[in-house]
């Protein structure tokens, strides 16, 4: 467990400081956040036309309001948390792949639903969108990482990560156990 904790504070420190660096908001956080918000418009504008996004502004042509997709808001933080949990727990490369993909849909596509769920919730009410926005929806997207991340360590399977076969129950017959009845 110690093992775990060290790597995840460390591989976190690594991909946080990465991600800050002029080169890693230029080359990654920025195009990335300029995309999602045109991926939010493009969603939105199957039901509403009057939905485009500049930048990383999705904005209503129709009545002027716009929400700015910021660092926080564009699940970058939450996926460099869950890369780094994923990562650091003992598990195959393969398991670790399959978590990554997992996760990452996961976490982007509930980001999705945040910033198009705010950008309509801002045009009715702007208290009910402050409230949402600060608590509800942060809170909501780092229970996503945990629960994509618990999914994942609860379906691993969970061989040694060197390949060797598990334990024998040693001796001469198999030792079973069952669940005792309630």
């Amino acid at each position: 467990m110690a093992r775990f904790l060290i790597l995840f504070v460390v591989i976190q420190g690594v991909l946080f400081g990465a991600q800050l660096t002029p080169w890693g908001q230029d080359y990654f956080v920025t195009p990335w956040t300029t995309g999602l918000a045109h991926f939010c418009a493009q969603l939105v504008a199957i039901f509403d036309t009057n939905a485009v996004a500049i930048g990383k502004v999705l904005r209503s042509s129709s009545n002027g309001f716009a929400v700015s997709i910021e660092a926080g808001c564009n699940g970058v933080e939450a996926t460099l948390v869950l890369i780094a949990a994923i990562l650091a727990f003992p598990s195959t490369w393969r398991q670790k792949a399959w978590g990554l993909a997992f996760g990452f849909v996961a976490v982007q596509g509930l980001n999705v639903a945040r910033i198009i769920s705010l950008f309509y919730l801002g045009q009715w009410n702007m208290t009910a969108f402050e409230w949402a926005h600060l608590y509800i929806w942060q809170a909501l997207i780092m229970l996503d990482v945990l629960i994509v991340w618990l999914i994942w360590v609860r379906r691993i399977n969970r061989a040694p990560v060197d390949g060797s076969p598990p334990p024998s129950s040693g001796g001469l017959g198999a030792v079973t156990s069952a669940p005792l009845a309630a």
